[in-house]
């Protein structure tokens, strides 16, 4: 039989109201009360219904997470990173996977609504702003930087700044030949780190060449081994190339070592994300470093500030810290 809170009241000899409050944390129990409601709470083995609970709150007790593509190290870390931030205000989290395929990423939007979560966060690749006039009654943070210029919450890091300063440190080596791999047409991060970079090369007086600016399709090592090749196929092959995640840095390590070049000897190479990965690879790889925990403590925290009286206040933009990493694949 499941004990319920009366089974718990009789048994430490309170009322059903007493139980109630531990049970809900409140604080003004008397210690004895609490003890002898605690140890009766282990002695029956009481779990509260969590949905029967939500119902009363008016809330589901669940935020809907949606990102491209939890293959990517970066998303599976970052998922982690908003369970445990949501865990601490009562949510669990429920993850979609879109592909980075607007239809999909609007179908996911359209499945949304109270009677399902109470918030979600979102990583965008192909939404229009038209995808989003009607957010589906729930409160809704974007993360990253994107396409989309909605009035909507939003956390992520200074892309063009963090670019930038991983280029400017490839710069301050001497390298003169600084390649990059992640240009894509429809990725708002391609285009804000693709900003960086050129900023970069500019304060460093070092020209920009087209052939060293290396598209990809997606973001896997494969992507980045091939993106590499092709650069050292050139006449004149770059010697540093910033990559616009770790993933791809890592296939390019892999490519340069099957071409008997050196890392960072021949060339270095300097990626994005600081995934677990990148600290134990062989060359570690310098990357850039986004505070995934602080990042997933804002997005969980915009949703709670909507859902607790904040509705009708404008949106909020929170920047997030970064910090350059540099490890083997640029200094050895």
């Amino acid at each position: 039989m499941v004990a319920t809170l009366r089974d718990v009241a009789v048994l430490a000899g309170v009322s059903v109201k007493t139980v109630s409050n531990v049970v809900n944390g409140y604080d003004f129990v008397k210690p004895e009360n609490r003890r002898r409601v605690e140890d009766a709470l282990a002695a029956t083995g009481y779990r509260p219904n969590l949905g029967a609970r939500n119902l009363r709150r008016g809330r589901t007790g669940f935020l809907a997470l949606v990102v491209p593509e939890l293959s990517i190290p970066y998303f599976g870390e970052l998922a982690g990173a908003i369970i445990t931030a949501a865990r601490e205000r009562g949510w669990n989290v429920l993850i979609e996977e879109t592909q980075g395929a607007r239809e999909s990423e609007r179908d996911t939007l359209a499945s949304l609504g109270p009677h399902l979560v109470d918030g979600a966060i979102i990583s965008p690749e192909a939404l229009e702003p038209g995808d989003l006039t009607d957010p589906a009654g729930i409160p809704m943070v974007l993360l990253g930087e994107h396409r989309l210029d909605v009035p909507m919450d939003h956390a992520g890091i200074d892309n063009v700044l963090a670019a930038r300063t991983a280029v400017g440190h490839l710069a301050g080596l001497g390298r003169t030949r600084i390649a990059v791999i992640g240009q894509h047409p429809r990725r708002g991060t391609a285009a804000q780190r693709l900003a960086g970079y050129r900023d970069a090369l500019d304060e460093a007086g070092l020209p920009e060449a087209p052939e060293l600016i290396a598209p990809a399709t997606r973001y896997h090592q494969r992507d980045g081994a091939e993106a590499m090749a092709r650069l050292l196929d050139l006449p004149e092959p770059p010697d540093a190339v910033f990559c616009f995640n770790d993933m791809l840095a890592l296939g390019a390590v892999r490519a340069a070592f099957e071409r008997g070049r050196s890392v960072p000897g021949d060339i270095a190479v300097a990626g994005f994300d600081n995934t677990e990965q990148s600290a134990y690879s062989l060359p570690s790889l310098t990357t850039i470093a986004p505070d995934k925990t602080a990042l997933a403590r804002a997005a969980v925290e915009l949703i709670h500030r909507r859902g607790t009286g904040g509705a009708s206040a404008p949106p909020e933009d929170v920047r997030i810290p970064f910090s350059l990493r540099i490890r083997e694949s640029t200094t050895g």
